[in-house]
C-alpha cells in the first residue's frame, strides 16, 4: 500500500508557500496601488487614491493569502 499517502496536503508547503504569500501581497499593493495612482492623475487628487489603493490591496493580498494557504 505504498500508494495510500495520507499525509498530503492539496496546498503550497515551505518555500512554495512565502514565496505564495509574497506575491500576493506585492500583486495586491502594486495592482490596486497603481489603479488609485491613475485615478489621482485623472481627477487630480493628492495622492488619496493612492493610498486607499495600497490599502485596499494589502487587505486584498492578505484575504487570497489565508484563502489559499487554508489558514
Amino acid at each position: 500500500m505504498a500508494d495510500d499517502r495520507s499525509d498530503k496536503r492539496s496546498g503550497p508547503q515551505g518555500v512554495d508557500a512565502g514565496w505564495a504569500a509574497v506575491g500576493y501581497l506585492l500583486g495586491g499593493m502594486a495592482v490596486w496601488g497603481g489603479a488609485g495612482w491613475l485615478v489621482d492623475r485623472w481627477l487630480d487628487l493628492p495622492d488619496v487614491g493612492l493610498l486607499i489603493g495600497l490599502i485596499g490591496g494589502t487587505a486584498a493580498g492578505v484575504y487570497l493569502t489565508m484563502k489559499r494557504l487554508g489558514a
